[in-house]
C-alpha cells in the first residue's frame, strides 16, 4: 500500500461499528490498530472497512470455519502437565496483525546482523576464543554454560555455519520501536503455524487479502530446503536430508511432520538411524541409505547417547562421531545452545560492535545478570517489578511475572536466585504492543509479540513476517501457547 493509498484510505475509510469495537481501551501501551488519540492507523483502515461490512454473527461463523480448518488438519500443540490432556487445537485469532514494509525492512536489517554476529560468537568461541581473551564475555559465563559443549572446540562446521534456523521474538515498546526479546537458536519452533495460519487466511479474508498486497511465505519451505541443500558435506551434489524428530509424543510433533512434507524429505526418528565407519544410514524398506544432512529437532543431550547423555534412546548412537568427520551436517550445529543462553543474550550487542564494527540495528531489552553483586542485589529487592527468567527454559517456563506473582512465589524465586544465580537472569516489565482480537463478535486488545525465521546457508534468508504469538487471556503477558497463548496471522504489506 502505497503512502497516497494510506491517505486515501485515511479519508474514504468508516471507523469500525460500536457494536464490533465495544470500549477497546486506548493506553499507554502501544497499539497495532489505534493510534493514541483513538483514531485508526493508515494501514489498518481497508480492515475497518472490512469488519464495517460483517455482522457479529458473520464474523463469529467464520471463525468457526477457521477453527474447523484447524481441526480438520490435525494443527495441535501439546501441554504438559495439565489435567484436561495435553493434546490441543492451536489457539487462532481471525484477524491479521499488520506491519508496514518499512518496518520490515528495518527488521530485516537488524536479525541479518544479529545472525551474522552470532555465528561469529559460536565459530569464535570454539575455536581462537579471541572474544573472551579481549574481555568482551566473560569467560566464566561461556564456560559456565551447560549448553557449552568441549567437544566442538577446533571441529570444523560445515560451511562455518552453526545456525542455519534461527527464531527470534521481538516486542513493540510504547514508543514503536521493535527490541529483541530473546533469541531461540537450538530448535526453534513455530514455524508451521506461521505457515498454515496464512493458508487459513486466505481462505477467510479472500478479498481483503488480495486488496492488501501482503508479502508471501508460503515458499518458506523450499527456502529451508535449500539452505540445507548448500551445508551438505562436500562430494554430495545431490544430499539425502532427512528431519530428525523426538516422535510423536514431543510438543512439535505436528510441526515436524509438516515441514517434512512440505519438503519432500523423510521423518525420522533415532531408531531410524544408524552409523557404520562414521557414515550415517536410514533404515528403509530397500535397505541402508546414507543420509548427509540432518535437520535435527531433538536437543543435543538426547542426540547421541555416545557422545552425550547416555541414557536416551532418542538419538542415533556414532552420529556425533560422523559429524566430526565430516561425513554428514547436522543443523543446528551442537553447541548453539551456548548462544541461546540467556545470560550470553544480554552480550549481544557487544558481539556485533566486536565482530561487525557496527551498532546493533535492533536494541536488546535491559537484562540483570544475576551472577553480578549489585544487579543480584538489586533485582531481590525489586522482584515485585521485574520479570525473572531461567536462563536455559524456553516456553514460558521457569519465569516469574513480578507484579502478577503472589507473595510466596516472589519469596521462591528469591530463594533460587540465592542458591544458583547463574540459572537466573531479570528484566523490567515491558508494557508491549497490543493487537485488536476477536472474541465473540467484538475487538478486544491483547498482548502480542513477533517470531520471525531466519535461515542462513549460502546467505541470509528471511521471509516476510513471522509468527505473532498472542496472550489470549485478558491483561496478560505471556504469549507462549503452552501457558494460554494463541497466534495471529502476520502480514507485511508490500
Amino acid at each position: 500500500m502505497s503512502s497516497q493509498q494510506a491517505e486515501d484510505f485515511t479519508i474514504r475509510m468508516p471507523e469500525i461499528p460500536d457494536h464490533i469495537l465495544g470500549d477497546y481501551p486506548v493506553g499507554k501501551v502501544y497499539d497495532e490498530m489505534r493510534e493514541p488519540d483513538g483514531s485508526l492507523r493508515p494501514h489498518y483502515q481497508a480492515l475497518a472497512a472490512m469488519l464495517a461490512t460483517l455482522s457479529p454473527e458473520e464474523l463469529q461463523r467464520r471463525k468457526q470455519s477457521a477453527d474447523l480448518s484447524f481441526l480438520m488438519q490435525g494443527i495441535t500443540f501439546t501441554v504438559y502437565g495439565g489435567d484436561e490432556g495435553t493434546e490441543r487445537i492451536f489457539p487462532y485469532d481471525l484477524l491479521p496483525r499488520l506491519i508496514t514494509a518499512s518496518e520490515w525492512r528495518t527488521i530485516e536489517r537488524g536479525l541479518t546482523q544479529r545472525i551474522v554476529a552470532l555465528n561469529h560468537f559460536l565459530r569464535d568461541v570454539y575455536s581462537d576464543a579471541k572474544i573472551l581473551a579481549d574481555k568482551v564475555v566473560p569467560r566464566q559465563l561461556v564456560y559456565s554454560c551447560r549448553h557449552y559443549r568441549r567437544q566442538m572446540c577446533e571441529l570444523e562446521v560445515p560451511r562455518n555455519v552453526y545456525i542455519a534456523v534461527v527464531g527470534s521474538d521481538l516486542l513493540r515498546l510504547p514508543s514503536g520501536e521493535f527490541v529483541v526479546l530473546e533469541d531461540n537458536l537450538r530448535v526453534p519452533s513455530g514455524v508451521s503455524y506461521m505457515l498454515t495460519n496464512r493458508r487459513v487466511m486466505k481462505r477467510t479474508f479472500p478479498r481483503l487479502f488480495q486488496s492488501y498486497g501482503v508479502q508471501p511465505i508460503e515458499h518458506y519451505p523450499q527456502l529451508l530446503l535449500g539452505t540445507l541443500r548448500s551445508l551438505a558435506p562436500e562430494g554430495r551434489p545431490e544430499p539425502n536430508i532427512v528431519l530428525l524428530t523426538p516422535g510423536v509424543y514431543n510438543s512439535a510433533y505436528f510441526e515436524h511432520t509438516y515441514l517434512a512434507r512440505q519438503m519432500g524429505i523423510d521423518l525420522v526418528e533415532g531408531r531410524d538411524l544408524v552409523t557404520h565407519d562414521n557414515i550415517v544410514y536410514m533404515r528403509t524398506t530397500g535397505g541402508l541409505k546414507r543420509v548427509d544432512v540432518i535437520y535435527r529437532r531433538v536437543d543435543d543431550d538426547y542426540s547421541d547417547p555416545l557422545a552425550f547423555r547416555s541414557d536416551t534412546a532418542l538419538g542415533c548412537a556414532g552420529l556425533f562421531n560422523a559429524y566430526r568427520a565430516g561425513n554428514v551436517t547436522v543443523t543446528n550445529a551442537f553447541g548453539t545452545g551456548l548462544a541461546d543462553d540467556k545470560g550470553m543474550y544480554a552480550y549481544v550487542p557487544q558481539m556485533i560492535r566486536y565482530y561487525l564494527g557496527e551498532e546493533p540495528i535492533l536494541n536488546n531489552v535491559e537484562t540483570y545478570l544475576l551472577t553480578e553483586d549489585i544487579q543480584r542485589r538489586h533485582v531481590l529487592a525489586n522482584l515485585d517489578k521485574l520479570v525473572v527468567k531461567a536462563v536455559g527454559e524456553s516456553g514460558g517456563y521457569g519465569m516469574l511475572i513480578g507484579p502478577h506473582a503472589s507473595t510466596a512465589e516472589r519469596e521462591e524465586f528469591a530463594r533460587a536466585i540465592e542458591a544458583n544465580p547463574r540459572n537466573y537472569i531479570a528484566q523490567p516489565t515491558l508494557d508491549f504492543s497490543r493487537a485488536p482480537c476477536l472474541f465473540d463478535g467484538r475487538l478486544e486488545p491483547r498482548h502480542v509479540d513477533l517470531r520471525p525465521y531466519i535461515l542462513f546457508g549460502d546467505k541470509v534468508q528471511i521471509v516476510p513476517g513471522g509468527l505473532t504469538r498472542v496472550a489470549l487471556e485478558k491483561g496478560s503477558l505471556v504469549v507462549n501457547s503452552s501457558q494460554g497463548g494463541g497466534s495471529k496471522d502476520t502480514w507485511v504489506l508490500e
